[in-house]
C-alpha cells in the first residue's frame, strides 16, 4: 500500500499486507503450505523464505496487517494468544526479574505467570490497575513489565492506558496490554504509550471460533527484532492455513465490532431492568467505575458484558437454560456465547487471589439478531 497516505482502519484491514499476487493477480493471499524454500545458491533466499518456522509468506501478510492495523512496528502471530505471551515474558524477563499483572485477568494468563514465569524464577504481583498509585506502589527495581488487560477479563475492569505508560516508563519497565477483548478496532494502546500489545485472534481478530492464534505488535521495531528472535527461536509460530483463516477474518472485524457492540448495548439495558440480576458490569454503563475513562481511549465499549445473579446456582442455571446463547469458553466469534467463568475459563484462578464470583455470568454477544438475544436471556433469567 502507498505509505504516505493515511488509510483508515477497514481500508488496512482489508489491504494492508494483502497485495494482489504477483503470480496470478488473485486478490487473496495464496495459502503457501509448505515448509521449504528453493534457494538460489547457499545463503540465496527469494524473499527471505528458508523454512516456514521462520517466516511463511501468508504469515507475513498477515503480521504486516496486524502491526498496520495496530498502528506497530513490526507484528507477529504465533499458534495461541500463550504462545504469544510466553514469548514476550521470555524476551523481556529473566530469572530474579517482577511483573504486575491485574488483580482481575484471564485465567490462562495468572496460570502462566503462577505455573510457568514463577518457578522460572519471574516473580508478579496481582494490582488493581484502575489504581494508579497501587501500581506505582508495587513497582520495584526489578519490575520489567506492567502487563494491562483493560477490559479486564471477565469483570470488565479498565485501566488508564496512558497513565500506566508513564508509570512503567518512569521505572525503566515496559506497558504490555491484552487488547483482545477491544481489538483494534475499538482501541489502539500503541497511539496511548503502550510498548506491545498481544492479542488471542482466536477471538475478535478471527471472529468465526474457527482458528486459534495469537499476536504480538510493538511499537519500537529493535523490541519487535528481539520477539521475531524468540518467536523463531521457540517455534510456536502461526500456520499457514491459521493465518489465512484469521486475515479473513481481520477484513469484517470493523463491521462485525460495530454489530457486538450495538447488541451488548441492547442487552445490557435488558439486564439492568431484570429483577433477578444482581449487578451488570459494563464498561458503557455511566455508573461503571471505569466509564469516563474507556469513552476517552476505546471507539465503542465492546460486546462482552458480564452480570452477576443473586447466587451460583442462579448463575449456573441462567447458562444452562439458554437456547440462543451456547454455553461454550472463549469468546468474539460471530455466535453468541454465554459461561460461568468461576467454573470454566477462571478455574485455574480458584483459591487465588484473582478467583471471581461465583455468581458471575460472562456473555459473548454475538452479532444475530438482537431481538432473539433477548427473548433467549430473557426465558433463562425466568
Amino acid at each position: 500500500m502507498d505509505n504516505e497516505v493515511q488509510h483508515g482502519f477497514e481500508t488496512l484491514a482489508i489491504h494492508a499486507g494483502q497485495e494482489p499476487d504477483p503470480a496470478t493477480g488473485a486478490v487473496v493471499p495464496p495459502i503457501y503450505q509448505v515448509s521449504t524454500y528453493k534457494q538460489d545458491g547457499i545463503g540465496g533466499l527469494r524473499g527471505g523464505y528458508e523454512y516456514s518456522r521462520s517466516a511463511n509468506p501468508t504469515r507475513t501478510a498477515l503480521e504486516v496487517c496486524l502491526a498496520e492495523i495496530e498502528g506497530g512496528a513490526r507484528g507477529l502471530a504465533f499458534a495461541s494468544g500463550l504462545a504469544a505471551e510466553d514469548a514476550l515474558l521470555r524476551a523481556v524477563c529473566k530469572p530474579g526479574d517482577h511483573v504486575i499483572i491485574p488483580n482481575d485477568a484471564y485465567g490462562g494468563t495468572y496460570r502462566l505467570f503462577a505455573k510457568v514465569a514463577e518457578p522460572w524464577g519471574v516473580t508478579f504481583d496481582p494490582v488493581p490497575l484502575g489504581d494508579i498509585a497501587a501500581v506505582r506502589a508495587a513497582v520495584r527495581p526489578e519490575t520489567k513489565i506492567i502487563w494491562v488487560e483493560t477490559p479486564t477479563n471477565p469483570l470488565l475492569g479498565i485501566a488508564d492506558i496512558a497513565a500506566l505508560a508513564a508509570v512503567a516508563h518512569e521505572a525503566g519497565a515496559l506497558l504490555a496490554v491484552d487488547n483482545t477483548f477491544a481489538s483494534p478496532y475499538l482501541q489502539r494502546p500503541l497511539d496511548l504509550g503502550a510498548d506491545a500489545v498481544v492479542h488471542s485472534t482466536t477471538k475478535y481478530i478471527g471472529g468465526h471460533s474457527d482458528v486459534v492464534g495469537g499476536a504480538l505488535i510493538t511499537a519500537d521495531a529493535g523490541l519487535g527484532e528481539r520477539l521475531a528472535f524468540h518467536q523463531n527461536a521457540m517455534g510456536a509460530v502461526a500456520g499457514p492455513f491459521d493465518s489465512w483463516l484469521t486475515l479473513r477474518g481481520i477484513k469484517t472485524l470493523g463491521v462485525r465490532m460495530d454489530r457486538h457492540c450495538a447488541n451488548a448495548e441492547r442487552i445490557v439495558e435488558m439486564l439492568t431492568r431484570h429483577p433477578a440480576v444482581r449487578q451488570v458490569l459494563y464498561p458503557g454503563l455511566p455508573s461503571h467505575p471505569g466509564h469516563d475513562i474507556a469513552a476517552k481511549q476505546m471507539k465503542a465499549f465492546g460486546g462482552m458484558v458480564s452480570f452477576r445473579m443473586e447466587s451460583e446456582e442462579a448463575a449456573v442455571r441462567v447458562c444452562e437454560r439458554t437456547k440462543l446463547f451456547t454455553l461454550g469458553e472463549s469468546l468474539g466469534g460471530v455466535e453468541s456465547l454465554i459461561e460461568h467463568p468461576g467454573r470454566m475459563t477462571h478455574a485455574s484462578a480458584a483459591g487465588s487471589p484473582l478467583e471471581v464470583p461465583a455468581d458471575l455470568v460472562r456473555l459473548s454477544v454475538g452479532i444475530e439478531d438482537v431481538h432473539d438475544l433477548r427473548r433467549d436471556l430473557e426465558q433463562a433469567l425466568g
